[in-house]
């Protein structure tokens, strides 16, 4: 029986090829060849984007309720949002990332692991015990660490971890989010000096989900009122 040698014995740069390309696409993750429609509908079926009557950190009651922490356990969504976050800073000037704790740690450790960028862990409390840092990792002191956020509402999440990261030695300046909620956090960011830019804002969102059918148009009215009426920064 006759067995045709391999491709990489007729051609050996085929298979260093193929490979480089596979782990170009496949590991580096960035957001070429993502669908965006796609991955916004994919968030909603997975229930990483509601609707109804959902209870604030505020004590606001708000009909739309963004659950991103859903994303640990969607792999494929997980990588294509990390991708989508990079992207979105490829002019940005860094050294370092920080994911806000806790639902853009996991992104920002996939954006870290994908592309070979040093993070560093922000905790939310300080323990009375080893060591006792807020900022976990190995830098030096002046290096530019941009931050990864999940959803900006107000913005303050990110100014606590800006606030902890430069009392660190760290400076950080700019950061990226994946979906701003379009109450005023963006303003707030930047009346502190501070740069953000987002994949993704509600208006984007809630047009995707009603041209797909996914929401009916009462739904997008009733969304877009309530976000007009509670702008926390102007």
């Amino acid at each position: 029986l006759f067995r045709p040698p391999a491709i990489s014995t007729l051609f050996p740069f085929t298979t260093l090829f193929l490979s480089k390309q596979w782990y170009q696409r496949r590991v580096r993750g960035n957001s070429e060849g993502i669908d965006k429609t796609r991955f916004v509908r994919e968030l909603f079926s997975h229930g990483a984007i509601k609707f109804g009557e959902f209870k604030l950190k505020s004590g606001i009651m708000s009909p739309v309720y963004f659950d991103l922490r859903a994303l640990v356990s969607l792999p494929r969504l997980m990588r294509e949002a990390s991708g989508l976050l990079f992207d979105a800073a490829r002019d940005m000037k860094y050294t370092c990332i920080c994911g806000v704790p806790y639902t853009a740690l996991p992104i920002a450790t996939v954006i870290s692991v994908d592309h070979d960028i040093p993070m560093v862990i922000r905790r939310k409390e300080m323990k009375d015990y080893g060591t006792k840092k807020m900022v976990e990792g190995i830098f030096e002191a002046g290096e530019s660490c941009l931050i990864i956020e999940d959803v900006i509402t107000t913005g303050g999440s990110i100014l606590e971890t800006v606030d902890i990261l430069n009392k660190a030695g760290l400076k950080a300046t700019e950061g990226v989010v994946l979906l701003d909620r379009q109450q005023g956090g963006h303003i707030n960011l930047a009346n502190n000096k501070f740069n953000i830019r987002s994949v993704f804002n509600i208006s984007e969102i809630l047009q995707t989900l009603e041209k797909a059918g996914d929401i009916d148009h009462d739904t997008v009215e009733k969304t877009l009122k309530f976000i007009d009426e509670n702008k926390l920064f102007k």
